[in-house]
């Protein structure tokens, strides 16, 4: 659609001119769209001021040109939404320049769950004009029955990065309260920011009310210099065969971190981020100024490194998935990955953390750890330079966070059935709820179900004579601000000084296996136990050696559009010049003695090895999907008599070992595993049990937070398996147990991605017996023996392990085959 040319304000077009800049096409038509009432996407490169962008209708509200004499609209005006913390501080420091410097009267806040208590309560009674927040936090602003009053006046709602949680749980209590937004304020825009979406139409369609596309105006950025990527190789040793944490990097990772003015050290764990911090460290010969941040760390030490970077004070900094998004921190001419991408939308994102300016390229440095992560580097510098992107697909809203949500309206104010439904529906996500689907919602919430419906304590709305819907009583209002929200981490202790000062969280599962005297790398710090004590660790500092705490978070999925990129690849011969000389070896040895995965075909591979069989699939699926058909295989093959040992996998391949040979794994691979099998493996795994956990606590049906107290993560998982019995054995089709199949099935098993590798196995297996292992197998071989020893541990056994497989594989001897 074509916007007509919008009416800038003088004082922003003055702003502009004094620092030498023009107002961008993008920039414009988001104003203009503005103007034209309309609802707007953007999609532009990094640096190319999506932010100031979408915050232009709003500065220009406030201009006195604009006002004409009248003075500044009183209430809250913009709702900024953001997936990060870090985000929402750093729009808010780099919004009040242009706003001090064009004398604007607007004031403006963040919301999080870092904001003191009475700050909070402050902000709904006399709020700023502009509110930087998140999905949760926003929903339980909704959750008050002052949120009309609130929002009412609500003209914008910004939503940023908006990828980023839009096909996810975040993402449907984010489009619930968007839908309740625009009940309260029908006149509300809704604007979506992003730099990386593969699919802007999907967006749009999210973004827009009643899935009403033509309502939002797609705007598209200009184009920005193309990003420099390099990978990093070793100068003198050889590319490993396995281990993630590239290691064998930190020397010449140093030397460029002392080339360049600041860089960026992305890694995709918290683990990680510990371990390379502590490894840069220990060479950090110039004592050069290096920071950490991940999200475990305490607020204070976030706050800290962010406004050190600010301020241009660190030359170094590593962290996660914690900085991905938005953060704008111009000095930045380097940023590293370590380790797998796992996503050519991730690296773009993670990529345009550099320079942060439109006219010039942002510089980035791939450390792969090991040889399929380098193949998997190459494939996603190639989809970068081609500005290839990838995404996860839109699903239906799930039914625990829309339990969530009624129970926030019925926080917010006693609500009508039909009318809270059709607000319900009027967003995408959940345009499916049907009448009968939004009975068992609120039958749920009312009493937790049929089985449970003699439990007091489940009773949480009622409907009166008239129909309408309230709290049983005003105390549920209470329970339920306590315990919602979206995100559901291992239960975590927070570790501090004797003197009260803290360092951030770790696991209670990591917390539990330590004694005093122990000690642990957390912070950049080496720690000692003093005492476990009311769900606290308290340490003191030491020089002694230290292990790094482990967190069970879910890994980053490599995604479909970058292993269909490795599997090219690997069938490029031509393509092998390019690659270092061991990697081409390896391609090479592997194409004489077996044959190698193409894009079209599911290579299997049998061959002894010690005293066992072994057979390793090259799926390219993803770790989850490996995992899942790892259990599966294994069940057939104990049905078939085949004497199954167990498995190991990563992103590429899957390992399985038994006493028997398998002489013919179509009959493991046939797409029916996926029909009883499947159910009868998930009703008797944890993983289904484990889902149960995260939709009980979202639904509302476990609380975690008590007045003055909070429950153990043992506590919550000895209710919520107490519950998860009672409903198998007498309710199987409850509404959560329902959500958990979702969740057991997306996320936890990637069932779609195995149902089309078993689609490609029933038509194009390629069945390859050896006498020894094949070079491509060594990686996941290596693996073996070491599935629970945390990335980055070294162990000299599992080291002349895969010297001996690779010896084997390549008929030669190969020094440092395996690092970390």
């Amino acid at each position: 659609m074509e916007l007509p040319k919008p009416s800038i304000p003088p004082e922003i077009s003055a702003w502009f001119a004094a620092r030498d800049w023009r107002i961008r096409r993008h920039q414009s038509e988001m104003l203009a769209a503005s103007q034209a009432g309309q609802h707007a996407m953007l999609v532009a490169d990094t640096g190319a001021g999506k932010t100031l962008a979408g915050f232009l209708p709003t500065l220009a509200a406030f201009c006195p040109s604009t006002l004409a004499g009248d003075a500044p609209p009183e209430g809250l005006h913009t709702l900024y939404v953001s997936p990060l913390k870090a985000l929402a501080h750093d729009v808010q420091r780099n919004l009040l320049t242009p706003v001090e410097e064009m004398g604007l009267d607007l004031r403006i806040e963040t919301r999080s769950g870092d904001t003191p208590s009475d700050r909070k309560k402050r902000q709904r009674s006399r709020p700023p004009h502009v509110l930087l927040t998140t999905p949760e936090s926003l929903s339980l602003l909704l959750s008050f029955p002052d949120s009309f009053e609130l929002f009412k006046g609500l003209k914008r709602v910004v939503v940023d990065e908006i990828h980023a949680f839009a096909t996810q749980k975040r993402g449907d209590i984010l489009a619930l309260a968007l839908s309740r937004l625009q009940a309260i304020a029908p006149e509300l825009q809704r604007v979506g920011l992003s730099a990386t979406v593969a699919s802007p139409e999907a967006f749009r369609e999210w973004l827009a009310p009643w899935g009403d596309i033509d309502s939002v105006a797609l705007v598209e950025g200009e184009k920005g210099a193309e990003p420099e990527v390099e990978i990093l190789l070793p100068e003198e040793e050889r590319v490993p065969w396995g281990g993630h944490a590239a290691t064998w990097a930190i020397p010449q990772l140093y030397e460029r971190i002392r080339e360049n003015r600041t860089t960026l050290v992305f890694t995709n764990t918290r683990f990680l981020a510990e371990y390379i911090f502590q490894q840069l460290w220990d060479a950090n010969e110039d004592n050069l100024p290096i920071g950490i941040h991940h999200g475990s760390l305490s607020k204070e030490g976030r706050r800290k490194v962010e406004g050190a970077m600010a301020r241009g004070e660190l030359r170094a900094l590593v962290c996660t998935a914690s900085l991905d998004l938005g953060v704008d921190w111009g000095d930045i001419d380097l940023v590293v990955q370590m380790g797998a991408p796992k996503g050519s939308s991730r690296l773009l994102q993670r990529i345009g953390r550099a320079n942060h300016r439109l006219d010039q390229p942002s510089r980035a440095l791939l450390v792969p750890g090991n040889r399929f992560e380098f193949l998997e580097a190459m494939a996603a510098k190639q989809a970068v330079d081609e500005g290839k992107r990838d995404g996860e697909d839109f699903r239906p809203g799930t039914l625990d966070v829309l339990a969530q949500h009624v129970m926030a309206c019925a926080c917010a104010a006693p609500f009508e059935e039909k009318a809270l439904l059709a607000e319900v529906r009027s967003s995408l996500a959940y345009s499916w709820v049907d009448e009968a689907v939004w009975e068992r919602v609120l039958n749920f919430v009312a009493t937790g179900g049929y089985a449970l419906k003699a439990y007091d304590k489940f009773k949480r709305i009622t409907r009166d004579r008239e129909g309408v819907w309230r709290l049983t009583h005003p105390e549920q209002a209470q329970r339920h601000r306590m315990n919602a929200g979206i995100i559901v981490d291992s239960e975590m202790l927070n570790v501090r000084f004797r003197n009260g000062r803290s360092l951030g969280k770790v696991e209670e599962r990591f917390a539990a296996s330590l004694s005093p005297g122990d000690t642990f790398q957390f912070s950049g710090l080496n720690l000692e136990v003093e005492q476990l004590k009311d769900m606290e660790l308290v340490v003191r500092a030491s020089t002694k050696a230290a292990m790094i705490p482990s967190y069970g978070g879910l890994r980053l999925p490599l995604t479909t559009h970058l292993a269909d990129r490795v599997r090219a690849l690997l069938v490029d011969r031509p393509g092998w010049a390019s690659f270092p000389d061991d990697v081409r070896e390896w391609l090479e040895v592997q194409d004489w003695r077996s044959q190698l995965p193409g894009p079209d075909n599911l290579l299997v591979e049998s061959f002894p090895h010690g005293a066992r069989e072994y057979t390793v699939y090259y799926t390219f699926t993803g770790w989850n999907a490996n995992q899942s058909l790892g259990m599966l295989i294994t069940k057939r093959m104990e049905d078939l008599g085949l004497m199954p040992g167990g498995f190991v996998a990563n992103d590429y391949s899957l390992a399985v070992w038994g006493l028997k040979p398998v002489e013919d794994p179509a009959a493991l691979l046939s797409p029916t595993i996926l029909q009883d099998e499947f159910i009868d493996w998930v009703q008797d795994s944890y993983l289904l049990r484990r889902a149960f956990r995260e939709v009980a606590v979202i639904g509302g049906l476990v609380e975690r937070q008590h007045p003055g107290k909070r429950k153990s993560g043992k506590q919550v998982t000895f209710s919520t398996d107490l519950i998860y019995d009672v409903l198998k054995k007498y309710e199987p089709d409850h509404v959560l147990m329902e959500a958990a199949w979702a969740d057991a099935r997306a996320k936890l098993t990637d069932i779609a991605r195995l149902a089309d590798l078993l689609d490609t196995a029933a038509e194009r297996i390629e069945h390859v017996q050896l006498e020894r292992v094949s070079p491509l197998a060594v990686p996941v071989m290596v693996m073996i023996g070491r599935e629970a020893v945390p990335q980055g541990a070294a162990d000299e056994e599992l080291l002349l392990e895969a010297e001996s497989l690779a010896g084997a594989a390549m008929e030669v001897d190969l020094p440092g085959v395996v690092e970390d």
